[in-house]
């Protein structure tokens, strides 16, 4: 296919999230001209007078070169879609509350402003998706009667590391076309030499099997930290003398909360894509979802918690970050309010949690501490207070 005239280069539907944004500042510091189009007008308000909207190191700087140069502009007009090549979008398949994938998601939000694409573009499903999704979303194009490429770019990135990531990162393309192939390879070598192609449906199990290798390993490491700490040892000390020197074992984690909006969700769309026979899948989910329940049990059996006020610190899902969505911390939380007198929280990051207290109030207040996201705030806390510490940032070993 070949293109067409557009006045711009790149489009992202989602553009104001923690995929979007990122992508789309790092093609706007490569010189091209990015529309962000998000439904979310506080979130396209703070980008147009180039504030973040969410922590992630590396990305303020650049977001206010972009937006003072007039490569990148933040809207939530769809129409502004008619005037771009590259249409990325940014939309995910949620699940509900039984944790049941929703296919249809992603090809009704394209739907739903499929009157404002254009024959000759590119459209970049850039999300996790519940495998043939892509197949739903080339169905619809045809439906439509356009003639637009589409191909699954699915990303990569870790929040926190997404500035350097989007260039350091192999990029898979999973394409049917071979024009579809070459225009997203053309778009993506701004940022990486490194693509990697498949096919669509092998780049969507492609995404769902990294996010679930790494859940699988996480829960590994819980589990093995319930062993050793069932019978009174230090997990990390047990981790870190079978890892020195011996690379088989040097990506065994540390203890922790493995959680987050992918890891947990994605675990669980395989397992759906599987009709449910996944067992490796539910075991994981049912050690790291039940953390914070075995970790409350074992505090109980030291401290008589009926009588405490015990402090968290840290309610971000991960160190270093303001993005609460499916933390464990708040299952913690949760617990301990059947459990203690008294349950506080404090993060120096997280600004959407109006009952967050400050760390001093949670210093004066608290009879017991426990780590909940390991910020490194919190490794040399000058405090006399018992701190429970699964992830070892204090480097005092993980016992509870």
């Amino acid at each position: 296919m070949k293109p067409k005239s557009f006045s711009k280069a790149v489009a992202i539907m989602g553009g104001g999230g923690h995929v979007g944004l990122p992508l789309g500042i790092a093609l706007a510091a490569e010189g091209l001209d990015v529309v962000l189009y998000d439904l979310n007008q506080a979130t396209v308000d703070l980008i147009n007078d180039a504030t973040m909207p969410f922590l992630e190191p590396g990305a303020p700087d650049k977001l206010s070169e972009a937006v003072e140069s007039g490569r990148l502009v933040a809207t939530t007009d769809p129409s502004t879609l008619s005037d771009v090549e590259h249409v990325v979008v940014v939309v995910g398949t949620p699940v509900d509350e039984h944790l049941n994938p929703d296919p249809w998601a992603v090809r009704r939000a394209i739907a739903d402003v499929a009157d404002h694409l254009r024959d000759g573009q590119l459209l970049v499903l850039r999300s996790t998706v519940f495998p043939g999704v892509t197949a739903l979303v080339e169905a619809l194009i045809v439906e439509r009667g356009l003639d637009i490429d589409v191909v699954g770019a699915p990303e990569r990135i870790a929040e926190g590391t997404a500035m350097t990531e989007l260039y350091e990162l192999p990029q898979i393309v999973g394409s049917r076309t071979e024009s579809g192939r070459k225009r997203a390879e053309e778009l993506f070598r701004h940022l990486t030499d490194h693509i990697v192609h498949l096919e669509p449906e092998e780049a969507e199990l492609a995404k769902l099997f990294t996010n679930t290798w790494r859940y699988i390993k996480f829960a590994t490491s819980n589990q093995l930290f319930m062993i050793a700490n069932s019978y009174g040892l230090d997990y990390e000390r047990i981790r870190s003398g079978l890892a020195e020197g011996y690379p088989r074992a040097a990506d065994l984690p540390r203890a922790g909360f493995a959680a987050g909006p992918c890891l947990f969700k994605d675990t669980m769309q395989l397992a759906a894509f599987n009709n449910n026979q996944f067992s490796l899948g539910h075991a994981a989910m049912m050690i790291n979802e039940g953390l914070p329940l075995y970790v409350v049990s074992q505090m109980e059996q030291s401290h008589d918690l009926s009588v405490a006020t015990v402090g968290i610190l840290g309610m971000a899902f991960k160190a270093e970050s303001d993005d609460t969505r499916s933390s464990l911390s708040y299952k913690l939380k949760r617990i301990l309010r059947y459990k203690a007198a008294n349950v506080l929280g404090t993060d120096p990051y997280v600004t959407d949690d109006p009952n967050l207290v400050t760390i001093d109030e949670i210093l004066e207040r608290s009879d017991l501490l426990i780590i909940g996201a390991p910020h490194r705030i919190y490794a040399d806390l000058d405090t006399d207070l018992p701190i429970v510490d699964i992830w070892n940032l204090r480097g005092d070993g993980v016992r509870v």
